[in-house]
């Protein structure tokens, strides 16, 4: 595999995840306790045998530089190949903010010229999932194509968040959508496309008189290279999943806990590997109940209850607090009979003593983002502090940084928003 230059593109915003997006890239947004989003990725590269990797970012990217480093954890610290951070910079006619997944490769197409590289494998940085690229790569070289487009049928009612493509009896691609309001097919584009480094050289250096300008990968280049040349669909059987909502982003999370989950953190033969700090061993104390859950290294749950949920490293449950379908990430504390019912609570959260948070049963959306906080998940900000005794509903947003103060009443109704802003970029 050494003739594959890869290439993760990291620099989304990730909106619709909300606040926990707002100070932070969406690949460096925690997962599944210990992780973040980026590791499947840069993990999916080294157990295929892809060592040289170039991670593009541009937003926020300062915790998700801090996080990759030199890459030991991943087995990227190489004097040949390893990986390396491309941000956007200036200094010459073609250089500037990157406009689209496309115009990001295109500011850094010195990357795939240094080495006599075959193919160039281009990946989100913001997907979940364990895939093996060696099959994918055999098969399109197998093929000839120009470029191959991983792919997953989607549900019907969830096309419309993707790029859908429409292909012949062959597997040929004939037809792209991005993201359409009323989709003609439910095959979802994975964000993983495998160039031909040929066809990506010549798209960005030769004049192309009948094309779009080439920003985008879905929206200009895969509609044009299917008019122009031989774009292939390689169907993906394995655990995918976009977790670009609140919703699925929870869902995702949840699904951990299953007897038998579809993504399978404890895999010795695909190993998910990660950036992790040095911490004890989890604490659990007498009189502890916990139920289906993760609970990572550092954490302590004294007499309390913890069901359904994921605990991130450092995280503290005191006596009588109850924990259930919910996500806790670091160093976050449950105060002492504190009750936390199917929120998303980011790092560094102090939650007061008998404090109630996912409260009664009102599933009013939240008033300031109705489309993102509709499913009855109430979302904390990092460094928030929950006064205790409070009564907080459902699809709440409390904006990182909170102080007790900023709480006018001791009960936040369902739909509530408490000061949403944040000024402090977070890790």
């Amino acid at each position: 595999m050494s003739d594959v230059a890869v290439m993760i593109l990291a620099g989304g915003q990730g909106e619709r995840l909300s606040i926990l997006s707002r100070q932070r890239a969406k690949p460096a947004v925690p997962f599944a306790g210990k992780y973040r989003i980026i590791d499947f990725a840069l993990s999916n590269c080294v157990n295929s045998g892809l060592y040289d990797v170039a991670v593009l970012t541009q937003y926020r990217p300062h915790s998700l530089n801090e996080h990759i480093g030199h890459g030991r954890p991943w087995d990227l610290d190489r004097e040949r190949g390893g990986v390396v951070i491309l941000q956007p910079y200036l200094g010459r006619s073609t250089s500037g903010w990157y406009r689209g997944t496309a115009d990001a490769v295109y500011h850094n197409l010195f990357y795939i010229t240094r080495r006599p590289y075959r193919d160039v494998l281009i990946l989100a940085g913001d997907h979940v999932y364990a895939m093996d690229y060696r099959p994918m790569i055999a098969w399109h070289r197998e093929r000839g194509a120009a470029v191959t487009i991983a792919v997953q049928p989607v549900p019907w009612n969830e096309a419309s968040r993707f790029g859908v493509l429409v292909t012949d009896e062959d597997g040929w691609v004939i037809d792209f959508e991005e993201k359409p309001e009323r989709p003609r097919s439910n095959l979802a584009s994975m964000g993983i496309y495998l160039f031909r480094r040929d066809v990506l050289l010549d798209l960005f250096t030769r004049e192309h008189p009948d094309a779009p300008e080439f920003i985008d990968f879905g929206r200009d280049v895969i509609p044009y290279l299917i008019r122009t040349d031989t774009v292939a669909a390689y169907r993906f059987e394995g655990y995918w999943q976009d977790v670009g909502t609140i919703q699925s982003y929870w869902e995702a999370n949840m699904a951990l806990l299953d007897d038998e989950p579809k993504l399978n953190l404890y895999d010795p033969n695909w190993r998910i590997h990660t950036r992790s700090e040095e911490r004890p061993p989890a604490k659990i104390l007498e009189g502890a109940q916990i139920v289906r859950s993760l609970v990572s290294h550092g954490c302590i749950i004294r007499q309390a209850t913890v069901i359904r949920s994921v605990l991130s490293p450092g995280v503290i449950v005191e006596d009588g607090a109850i924990v259930r379908d919910s996500i806790v990430m670091t160093d976050s504390v449950i105060g002492r009979g504190a009750i936390v019912d199917r929120c998303i609570i980011d790092k560094h959260v102090r939650i007061g003593a008998d404090a109630y948070l996912g409260w009664g049963d009102d599933n009013t959306p939240n008033w300031l983002e109705p489309t993102r906080l509709n499913t009855g998940i109430t979302l904390v900000g990092r460094n928030a502090v929950i006064p205790p005794g409070i009564r907080i509903g459902r699809n709440v947003l409390i904006g990182p940084d909170v102080k007790e103060s900023d709480f006018a009443s001791p009960v936040v109704s369902s739909g509530e928003t408490v000061n949403p802003v944040a000024t402090v970029v977070w890790s």
